[in-house]
C-alpha cells in the first residue's frame, strides 16, 4: 500500500464509509515495524507514552526530548507510514515556543506532521503561522489530556448546548486555521457526526461513536499489552499482557525443570 500524504487523507472525506481512515497510536520500533506491513494509514506518536511507556500518572510530565526518542524510533521502524507526533504541555504555551518546538520536532524525527491540542486563539495563531511555514498541523477538540487538570477529570464532552456549541465553533475555526485532519476524543456521538457533517477536512474519533472519517486507537491498549483495562471504548481483541505473562512463567518453570533433572545424579 503506497504511503498516505496530505492530499489523499483530505481526498478521503469524500469515501467516509467505504474507506474510513485508519490510525493507531505506537511508541517503539518494533511496533512500528510490524505496522509498516499492515494496510493501518497513520501512526501517531502521541504524548500518551507518558502514560503507556513512562508510567506517568498524566501526558503532563512528557518532554519534547522524549517525544523526540520515541517519534525517532517509530519512523526508524516504519519508514512507509504517515507518522504523526504530539508536541508535549508546555511546548507551545507562547507562539514564539510553539514555532520552535514544532520545527523541531517535525525536522528531527522526519514525521509527517505534529498534533496540538485546543482551539484557543493563541493556538489557532500558531497553527496558521506553521501551515505558512510548511508543517502540517492535526488538530484536537474533545477530551484534551494536556488540560485534564484545568477541566477537572476525564469525561466525555458535549453533553449540555454551551459544551456542543463551543465544539463546533472551534472544529470551524481549527479547520480555518489549516489544520489537515481533526481528533475527536470522547465527544459525544450526536456532536462528532454533526462536526464530520459539516467540516471539509477528516474526522479522526476516539471514543466518538463510529461515524466520524476515522477512527484512532492506542495500539497497548487494542491488544491489551498492558496490566489494566483499556477505556471502555476500546475492545481489546487479545489479552497480550496475561498472554506474555503465562509464557515467561512457562519458560521459568521449564527451566527450572532443566535445572532439577542436570542436578540429579545419574543411575546405572
Amino acid at each position: 500500500m503506497k504511503k498516505q500524504n496530505i492530499r489523499k487523507i483530505k481526498k478521503s472525506k469524500l469515501q467516509n464509509g467505504f474507506n474510513p481512515l485508519q490510525m493507531l497510536t505506537c511508541y517503539d520500533y518494533q511496533s512500528a515495524q510490524m505496522l509498516n506491513e499492515t494496510p493501518i494509514d497513520m501512526i501517531l506518536v502521541g504524548d500518551s507514552l507518558g502514560n503507556v511507556m513512562l508510567g506517568y500518572d498524566t501526558t503532563i510530565p512528557v518532554s519534547l526530548d522524549e517525544m523526540l526518542v520515541f517519534s525517532k524510533a517509530v519512523r526508524r521502524g516504519a519508514p512507509d507510514k504517515f507518522i504523526v507526533a504530539d508536541l508535549p504541555f508546555g511546548t507551545y504555551a507562547t507562539k514564539k515556543d510553539g514555532i520552535k518546538n514544532a520545527i523541531k520536532l517535525f525536522q528531527q524525527s522526519q514525521c509527517e506532521a505534529v498534533k496540538l491540542e485546543g482551539g484557543h486563539k493563541k493556538t489557532l495563531k500558531l497553527i496558521r503561522s506553521l501551515v505558512e511555514t510548511g508543517v502540517p498541523v492535526m488538530g484536537h477538540l474533545g477530551l484534551t489530556p494536556q488540560s485534564v487538570h484545568q477541566l477537572g477529570g476525564y469525561y466525555t464532552h458535549g453533553k449540555n448546548k454551551s459544551s456542543a456549541e463551543l465544539l463546533i465553533e472551534s472544529a470551524f475555526e481549527l479547520q480555518k486555521a489549516g489544520v489537515f485532519a481533526l481528533v475527536l476524543e470522547c465527544v459525544t456521538e450526536d456532536v462528532a457526526n454533526e462536526i464530520t457533517r459539516n467540516l471539509s477536512i477528516p474526522t479522526i474519533g476516539i471514543g466518538s461513536g463510529p461515524k466520524t472519517d476515522g477512527q484512532v486507537l492506542v495500539i497497548n491498549d487494542l491488544l491489551q499489552m498492558g496490566k489494566f483495562t483499556p477505556p471502555s471504548f476500546c475492545k481489546p481483541m487479545i489479552n497480550l499482557f496475561e498472554l506474555k505473562k503465562d509464557l515467561i512463567t512457562k519458560y521459568c518453570h521449564d527451566w527450572n525443570s532443566v535445572t532439577e533433572n542436570d542436578e540429579k545424579p545419574l543411575h546405572h
